[in-house]
């Protein structure tokens, strides 16, 4: 029985510590999408999805639920924006170049119709970003429309 005691006692105090010591946040100043969407022209409904859906964990500003400020909560949705922006960043949009482009816009499309976006993970706290059939139409509809472009 010792041993289980110092485990939970040592677990304890590694939660603590994990209180102090956080993962950076994903938050910018100004207009972060401003040149994507400049650029990429969506429409005020498809701004709306993307907002709801997307720019969260694809852009350089994530607006945080109250439970980001426990860990590892903290840890875990810092690990989701950092991947999440690895696959599609909003905010650099600039800086891919036509093809990096169209083939960003590709994977959109093919994982928003398949359902793996936005992730259930997010959806379950967010139910808000949970896309119905008539989102994933528009939002799928402009971003083919999009790639026509590139």
């Amino acid at each position: 029985m010792k041993i289980v005691k110092k485990i939970a006692i040592a677990l304890l105090i590694v939660l603590v510590g994990m209180q102090f010591l956080r993962p950076e946040k994903n938050i910018s100043e100004g207009d972060y999408v401003t040149a994507f969407e400049n650029e990429a022209k969506p429409s005020q409904e498809v701004k709306k999805i993307l907002k709801t859906a997307c720019y969260d964990c694809h852009s350089a500003n994530t607006e945080y639920p109250w439970y980001n400020n426990i860990a590892p909560v903290s840890y875990w949705l810092a690990d989701h924006i950092e991947d999440g922006k690895k696959h599609l960043d909003f905010s650099s949009w600039t800086s891919y170049d036509t093809k990096k482009k169209d083939h960003k816009l590709e994977e959109l499309i093919e994982e928003v119709k398949e359902g793996n976006m936005p992730l259930n993970e997010y959806t379950w706290t967010h139910s808000d970003a949970k896309l119905t059939e008539d989102e994933v139409s528009v939002l799928v509809a402009w971003a083919e429309q999009t790639r026509a472009n590139y």
